[in-house]
């Protein structure tokens, strides 16, 4: 085995230091100085490769993709901040009140159309948690389904394009993120209409627990209702025909897309008036911070990438997830597991550094259509975003959540919305075409 126990070592190592609380960025670099030195006093890591980490470092700041990062998160800062994504869904909520499940329903089509806009889970989840949990509740919506249905649709933010971890995810596994947004869109609509069958069945089998809006509340009708639909719900729809049509279409990348969105979103804020400096300086501080934790881990990565290949760590991961029991299937299902279990204590950032480097290689030598691998990836990390007890999203709710709703409320609400996702991620690694369909067809 020569001195491939080092990288082993290197890899448990990292996720010792990274439990003890220290940033993830550091992690990688702390894993990959300590045992690049204990490599190199054992003659085991030829310190050439550290002097080619500028010109990787370079290499990977030139992808012209990762900038579709900072555009698409201030497009969603935007959208947030300037109260344009409350106007959605609070409209939406009146335009379905009369449906039984109609609140829990509008919270589904909203965390939807959030997600093709913003891209970023926690500020869907917030938003809609802040929004729409206390008026499910004050008209007498079951807990457990109220703070499912935001859980569930919040985290859509995590697969349905323009998504952040298709981003990322396209430069870790080497495809193009307009294949990657193609593929993932008919699995994201599934999940959708999943989420939005269980709230009509549940409505239907037992009405107490979703209730229609009250008539008193639904004071708007006819012209009126109409005129705010038209000012709250077109606007931004338009907008997200215009930043995913685009890149479909073959009209822009999708960081030209990312830039014209951000744009459109500052000219919505500015048709509605709400669009000054304290909005501006909001959105870019909020787009600065996410930025620079992704660049910094992406840094740090390729150090400990870097580090870790030099040792043999890449070629020992490769040779045993290529021989896997079961051999192609075995490996699916063996990197779905390593996936959810590391999605449940870190996040889609981390996971995409960590794991990808390992998983994508073994991947190629199978021959697997790097795209549909791709999605089932960003399906099964927004699971684990849900998953009890330590899933983000459980966290991002309970920050805004009222204190009648309970911790295990919350926690319990979940387990039904993880069946539809895992039923959806089954569906999608039978049937590729679910993938790959959109994909042809625009090819």
């Amino acid at each position: 085995m020569g001195y491939e126990w080092l990288a082993v070592a290197m890899f448990v190592g990292f996720f010792f230091i990274l439990m003890s609380g220290y940033p993830v960025a550091f992690s990688f670099a702390a894993a990959a100085m300590l045992f690049g030195g204990l490599g190199l006093a054992a003659g085991a890591f030829d310190f050439n490769l550290v002097r080619l980490l500028p010109n990787r470092w370079f290499g990977t700041m030139s992808d012209f993709t990762l900038l579709a990062i900072p555009f698409f998160v201030f497009l969603g800062s935007i959208l947030e901040k300037s109260g344009l994504a409350e106007d959605l869904l609070t409209t939406v909520g009146v335009l379905l009140g009369p449906l039984r499940g109609g609140m829990a329903l509008a919270v589904v089509l909203v965390g939807t159309l959030l997600a093709a806009t913003t891209g970023v889970v926690a500020a869907t989840v917030i938003v809609m948690g802040m929004l729409s949990l206390p008026v499910m509740l004050r008209y007498g919506y079951d807990k457990q389904l109220a703070t499912g249905v935001i859980l569930s649709s919040g985290t859509l933010a995590q697969l349905i394009p323009p998504s952040l971890v298709l981003v990322v995810l396209s430069d870790q596994l080497g495809v193009a993120v307009s294949d990657l947004f193609l593929g993932a869109l008919i699995p994201g609509l599934l999940l959708a209409g999943s989420y939005g069958l269980y709230v009509l069945v549940l409505a239907l089998l037992r009405p107490q627990v979703a209730p229609a809006l009250p008539a008193s509340e639904r004071t708007q009708q006819g012209w009126a209702l109409l005129r705010r639909s038209l000012h709250a719900i077109v606007p931004p729809v338009l907008l997200i025909f215009a930043v995913l049509g685009s890149i479909f279409f073959g009209i822009a990348t999708p960081t030209e897309a990312g830039a014209v969105g951000a744009v459109g979103a500052c000219l919505l804020a500015a048709m509605n008036r709400r669009f000054n400096w304290a909005l501006l300086q909001a959105a870019a501080t909020a787009t600065a911070r996410i930025t620079g934790l992704v660049i910094m881990i992406l840094v740090c990565s390729t150090f400990f990438s870097v580090v870790f290949d030099g040792l043999g760590g890449n070629t020992l991961f490769k040779d045993l997830l290529t021989s896997l029991p079961g051999g192609y299937w075995g490996f699916i299902i063996v990197a779905n597991l390593a996936i959810f279990l590391l999605g449940v204590f870190l996040e889609f950032i981390e996971i995409s550094f960590i794991a990808m480097p390992l998983l994508a290689p073994a991947a190629q030598a199978l021959g697997i259509d790097m795209v549909w691998f791709g999605v089932l990836m960003a399906i099964n990390l927004q699971m684990a975003f849900i998953s009890p007890p330590v899933g983000f999203s459980l966290f991002y709710l309970q920050s805004v959540a009222p204190r009648e709703v309970a911790t295990a409320d919350i926690h319990k609400s979940a387990l039904p919305f993880m069946a539809l996702q895992m039923a959806v991620l089954i569906l999608v690694a039978i049937f590729p075409q679910t993938v790959r369909w959109l994909i042809d067809l625009a090819g």
